[in-house]
């Protein structure tokens, strides 16, 4: 067995191999097992509707699942931001190893900051959360632009800039640090400006969840600060009953008093696409010590944020 290569499951995007060859490295040099890519297209790379048509990023998962629940693949890596947060009994997350930048960046033309951007500025993406934060950002201080829905891989998005087609185009700093291509980025959005998606930057690492051997070796990946806060934020996107799509932003991060980590602050965010209505709010509080009270954290300031009106702003909810 010892010899025998472990196959880990992939979506075929550049993004998606780059950061799947790392954690195939990792898993290497903690099992001592070659690890070899095994590349599955999902309805999510070939359709060409737009995300929230087709069911949001859980499109891309669900046929890396099918693939480990099949037994043609032993693990499988996803952006967590893309995980459904109703996790299948049959598999589990055996690692959440330690999370990248969560920031969202903008790439612009001549190599322009957010706030310096022409007033009626076209910024592309794809995410309702950031339109809804970027729009209220700009009404609060007098920027003109206007936000234009796009999809595609990074290349395809950075194109529309450089074509002239968009002035700029927002993307996660996570995935252009995994690719290499971190110096295109042409400003770091603030957390204070937007907020990002629950879980961005991190990865999930999962497999079935009767593999108790795989589990502990991939055990040797997870970072247990990333995965508290993270599922803190899970909790929270899962408490407003909102799909990985719905315009909810989120990030827990933790408070430290020089070396020794206090406490975590969580906030949340929900808003209407144009910006004009939004719910921001945040807590803090002791560094849960258990899953159940990353959990708890979540939903409380989820619950805080519904009292506020956060239903209301999320179109359809999701069920």
């Amino acid at each position: 067995m010892k010899d025998k290569a472990l196959r880990l499951g992939t979506r075929r995007s550049k993004l998606a191999m780059a950061q799947s060859g790392q954690v195939a490295d990792a898993v290497s040099q903690v099992t001592g097992r070659p690890v070899e890519l095994v590349e599955i297209t999902t309805y999510g790379d070939v359709s060409r509707e737009s995300l929230s048509q087709i069911g949001g990023t859980g499109v891309f998962v669900t046929a890396l699942r099918d693939a480990l629940l099949r037994g043609e693949v032993d693990f499988a890596v996803h952006s967590l931001k893309d995980l459904p947060t109703a996790q299948p009994e049959e598999l589990t997350l055996a690692a959440i190893p330690e999370r990248e930048d969560p920031r969202d960046v903008i790439v612009a033309r001549d190599a322009l900051k957010f706030t310096d951007l022409p007033r009626g500025a076209r910024i592309g993406t794809g995410s309702a959360r950031r339109m809804a934060q970027l729009n209220a950002y700009a009404r609060a201080h007098g920027l003109d632009i206007e936000t234009v829905p796009i999809r595609g891989n990074v290349d395809t998005r950075i194109r529309y800039v450089r074509d002239g087609e968009l002035d700029a185009v927002v993307l996660a700093a996570a995935g252009l640090n995994r690719i290499g291509r971190i110096e295109e980025v042409t400003d770091f959005l603030s957390v204070d400006t937007v907020l990002p998606a629950p879980g961005q930057g991190a990865l999930a690492v999962e497999c079935t969840a009767d593999n108790a051997e795989l589990i502990a070796a991939l055990g040797e990946l997870d970072d247990p600060f990333t995965r508290v806060a993270v599922t803190a934020e899970r909790s929270l996107l899962a408490a407003l009953e909102a799909g990985c799509s719905a315009p909810v932003g989120a990030l827990a991060d933790l408070l430290a008093d020089g070396q020794i980590v206090k406490e975590m602050r969580l906030r949340g965010v929900v808003g209407t696409p144009d910006g004009a209505r939004m719910v921001q709010l945040s807590t803090t509080g002791p560094v849960p010590e258990t899953h159940d009270h990353a959990l708890a954290l979540g939903r409380e300031l989820a619950a805080e944020m519904l009292a506020q009106g956060a239903a209301g702003l999320m179109g359809e909810r999701a069920h």
